[in-house]
């Protein structure tokens, strides 16, 4: 495949739906944020690719704070290049002047296939991007970094910064038996409201505990327990995110035991209560 081409050539389209993990002040008009949908040739190792510009006014910041999926993602800006595990807490970048970054959210397994190794190790933390693609990481970096010095909102820029990331993945396919099972468990308990234990999803995939334990820790460096309470939480932001509902009928949806259980949990991961994050989402 030459160099800056996709399979089409064509302009992509981009996806309209905001990410549920990402807790964006209503406010905040700081920049725009591009989505679009990895190609098909991909699937199973890339999940979907991300392209913020921004400007923010001297002296000001733009915090942005995601609730991240369980897993790795690929970033490139003008200022950096870097691998980023999954962070377990809140994820907060910070935006200030102006600029621009794109981003590739990987499929559940595909840290371990990029990395090479357990991605615990990554938990929280990011490593330079040359360190997990070396030579092909530059590649990377200098064809992104051409295809969007232009015009960071142009969509043919955009084109050709994803096929810089698809050449410089594409070497890591076929996704591997153990990392169709991650991305096929990660996908059922994010996909049903009524996953709630550990035990449900030992029970669907014929797993021990400790079995499911040593997979997830392995190929997303979290633990079972963490995938369900994150799916929950990004749940009732999406769920409180300017819909009339109680927190009690939303805890109660989420299957929490009781109200202040859901507040708990949701302040102690977000530094907000609940109330206070529908009531800013409610203008």
């Amino acid at each position: 495949m030459k160099p800056d081409s996709d399979p089409t050539d064509a302009p992509p389209t981009p996806l309209d739906k905001i990410e549920r993990a990402h807790l964006k002040d209503p406010r905040d008009a700081s920049h725009v944020m591009y989505r679009y949908q990895a190609s098909p040739e991909f699937d199973g190792l890339l999940q979907r690719f991300w392209i913020p510009t921004w400007s923010v006014p001297p002296g000001l910041e733009a915090p942005q704070k995601v609730l991240q999926y369980p897993i790795c993602l690929l970033v490139v800006s003008e200022e950096y290049a870097r691998f980023y595990g999954v962070t377990s807490g809140l994820s907060t970048t910070t935006l200030s002047g102006d600029g621009w970054a794109v981003g590739v959210m990987c499929a559940p397994a595909a840290g371990f296939l990029i990395a090479k190794a357990p991605v615990a190790a990554f938990t929280d933390r990011y490593v330079n991007l040359f360190d997990v693609l070396g030579a092909s990481g530059e590649l990377l970096v200098n064809r992104v970094r051409d295809a969007m010095a232009a015009d960071p909102d142009s969509p043919d820029g955009h084109r050709r910064a994803m096929a810089a990331y698809n050449d410089a993945v594409r070497p890591f396919l076929p996704v591997d038996p153990e990392g169709k099972l991650v991305n096929e468990l990660v996908a059922f308990v994010e996909t049903n409201s009524d996953v709630t234990r550990v035990a449900q999803v030992c029970a669907e995939f014929d797993l021990s505990e400790r079995a499911l334990q040593r997979l997830v820790h392995r190929r997303l460096g979290l633990t079972p327990k963490w995938l369900i309470q994150r799916r929950r939480l990004q749940e009732a932001a999406e769920r409180l995110r300017g819909h009339s509902t109680t927190l009690g009928e939303v805890a109660a949806v989420l299957g929490y035991a009781d109200q202040p259980h859901f507040i708990r949990d949701f302040s102690k991961v977000t530094s907000m209560t609940p109330g206070a994050f529908a009531a800013l989402h409610a203008h």
